[in-house]
């Protein structure tokens, strides 16, 4: 196509406001090296503030953590690390220093994720036309029921078979009600998620870099970066970062070879994480 000053506005528009919203930006910036290519990351201080100085201050090398060998060491932690798990069209996790997703930095912190802004106190869990929300249709059936019952269950007290029948009419009532009433923010909060209202948080977008947890308040060092839109992932994972340059990276790191447990064949290595000067 012929380059003319008229379509040539539009990308010029574009560059500049990119260049613009970078240097408006007070976020820090973050590069990561990896043995597939460089992914630049700005890190989202404001919405998620413990969780990016936890980040920073491993991968710089200024937080204290626990190795391997149990010693506490005070080190860049991401160096050398790999991307222990890469699903095409999911994501890319990794910041397990055992490399099988089982490990972290010998400590666990808190989420920090604001549901209302996410919209999940206006997401119900039932509708009756369109059925259950697709953000759990993801789950199986059962445990969906699981995740529903369990803090009926625990408000009525029921731990046994004997008290289930005893109370069966409370938990028909309860049931009923939830079917009606419930939304996602609640039913997450009924799991134990909690959360920080003062906080301004973003939904689980292509790009988007996220803690990955075993359950609410369980964070450590492992995170991942969203191939695609993982909405039905929103007020479940703290949501600190995205990438802005490097994304065809992280696609090439997606797309390796692999093997058990979606594991790339070849190690996908983090040769550094560092602040961008």
């Amino acid at each position: 196509m012929r380059i003319t000053l008229k379509n040539l506005i539009p990308t010029l528009v574009i560059t500049l406001t990119g260049i613009l919203s970078a240097a408006e930006s007070k976020n820090p910036v973050v590069t990561m090296v990896t043995n597939h290519g460089d992914v630049t990351i700005e890190l989202f201080e404001k919405s998620a503030p413990e969780t990016v100085k936890n980040f920073i201050g491993l991968a710089e090398g200024t937080k204290e953590f626990t190795d391997a060998s149990g010693e506490k060491v005070i080190e860049p932690f991401y160096d050398g690390l790999i991307f222990h798990r890469v699903i095409e069209g999911f994501m890319i996790q990794g910041g397990c220093p055992l490399g099988n997703g089982r490990g972290g930095p010998g400590f666990k912190f808190n989420d920090e994720i604001n549901a209302d802004s996410l919209g999940l106190q206006d997401k119900k869990v039932f509708d009756e036309a369109a059925g259950l929300h697709e953000y759990l249709s993801i789950y199986p059936q059962q445990q969906v029921q699981q995740m529903i019952t369990k803090p009926i269950f625990e408000r009525l007290g029921i731990t046994s078979q004997e008290q289930l029948e005893e109370k069966q009419q409370e938990l028909q009532q309860e049931l009923e009600k939830s079917t009606k009433t419930l939304t996602i923010k609640a039913l997450y909060q009924g799991l134990g998620y909690q959360y920080d209202e003062k906080l301004t948080s973003f939904p689980m977008k292509t790009g988007f870099l996220a803690m990955a947890n075993s359950g609410p308040n369980t964070n450590g060092s492992q995170f991942y970066i969203n191939l695609k839109d993982n909405r039905y992932l929103d007020g479940k994972h703290t949501v600190f970062g995205k990438v802005i340059e490097g994304m065809d990276v992280v696609e090439k790191i997606a797309n390796v070879k692999k093997g058990a447990r979606d594991k790339p064949a070849e190690p996908v290595k983090i040769v550094s994480i560092r602040l961008k000067k």
